[in-house]
């Protein structure tokens, strides 16, 4: 089974590679639209509406993983199936619903089900349904339990990468060696809650990955979040003092980001504290927060956390699987594993100019 993914995963990766390299020219230069009499190229469009198109790949990425997904469920049952040589139902009936024991429910549950739908229908007229979808949601949860431990047993690596930025990663902190094979840069909101949940989640990949990743924090500060901007100017300034990072854990910990705790945190961390309030209260880190602010703009992010891993672009509230998955990806092959050598090329590059 390991064999058939990896060459699966290879002839996929190779088609992506020969159809977009050959074709990359042609797509820069063809014409999308003629306005007047004046031609647009594919590039003109890609220049002028970069935001607009990374957000619409991203949705396009979304809904084509989500049937990548579906599909991949699809191929290890068959596989497995095949292997055993019975057919899928077969397979499920044997290894699932009898060997987990997949019970239908008893007559009482289905009465305490009944009574909680307030429904006006007697119970005898909808027995049967209730029976039928009870049943179905207790077999599916076996059968995601299943393939969940087919896909562990086998070798998977997805191939389809998210589109792309041309990210700037001068202005933000760095964390991390400079010669990284893997740049993972993130742009947040200190009062967003779900950047607070992936912080320890960033820290922890980082350990993992050593020397190989590094990390840049860039400030999104949302306009919602009426504190949330005075913070990132607050974290900048304990930057000055060689403790940004320190300072920016405290502020995704404490929730409390008044200018009263924002000074406070710094005496917390044995800041300076005159020079700290100083550089705070008369907004010197400002126009830095701004410039990471307007750069978030151009690329068309709507919303934190966001992230470009050597610029393949994903956002919101990610979980600790995506992380290193998307991560993962970018990282260089080892050298028992040359099938992960390919480059995956399977979006396209959305270049976004200064303004």
């Amino acid at each position: 089974m390991k064999r058939l993914f990896s060459v699966f995963a290879l002839l996929i990766s190779s088609a992506a590679t020969l159809t977009l390299g050959s074709a990359a020219q042609a797509q820069n230069n063809a014409l999308v639209a003629k306005v007047n009499g004046t031609t647009i190229t594919a590039t003109d469009f890609e220049n002028k509406e970069a935001a607009n198109l990374l957000q619409a790949r991203y949705q396009l990425y979304l809904s084509e993983r989500k049937i990548l997904d579906h599909f991949m469920e699809k191929e290890v049952l068959e596989l497995a199936a095949k292997k055993a040589g019975l057919t899928v139902d077969q397979l499920l009936d044997q290894e699932v619903y009898q060997k987990m024991n997949v019970k239908d429910p008893t007559q009482d549950q289905l009465e305490v089900y009944y009574e909680g739908l307030g429904i006006d229908q007697p119970f005898a007229e909808v027995h049967d349904q209730i029976l039928d979808h009870i049943r179905d949601l207790r077999r599916t949860k076996a059968r995601t339990a299943y393939v969940s431990k087919l896909k562990t047993q086998s070798d998977i690596r997805i191939l389809l990468e998210p589109p792309s930025a041309d990210v700037d990663p001068q202005g933000g902190f760095v964390r991390g060696s400079s010669d990284a094979p893997v740049t993972l840069v993130e742009f947040a909101d200190y009062e967003c809650p779900y950047c607070s949940k992936v912080n320890p989640m960033l820290k922890q990949i980082e350990q993992e990955y050593g020397s190989r990743l590094k990390v840049v924090y860039k400030d999104f500060p949302l306009p919602m979040h009426k504190n949330s901007e005075k913070a990132s100017e607050a974290a900048r300034c304990a930057g000055e003092q060689g403790k940004f990072w320190e300072y920016h854990d405290v502020l995704f910990s404490s929730h409390q980001l008044d200018i009263p705790n924002l000074k406070r945190y710094a005496g917390d961390l044995k800041l300076e504290q005159a020079k700290f309030d100083k550089c705070l209260d008369s907004s010197a880190e400002a126009e830095a927060v701004k410039k990471d602010l307007d750069e978030g703009q151009r690329l068309g992010l709507t919303g934190t956390p966001s992230f470009f891993v050597n610029g393949h672009f994903f956002s919101g509230a990610a979980d600790s699987a995506t992380l290193h998955e998307v991560v993962g990806m970018e990282m260089p092959p080892s050298s028992n594993n040359a099938s992960a050598a390919v480059r995956r090329t399977s979006v396209a590059r959305v270049s976004v100019p200064s303004k």
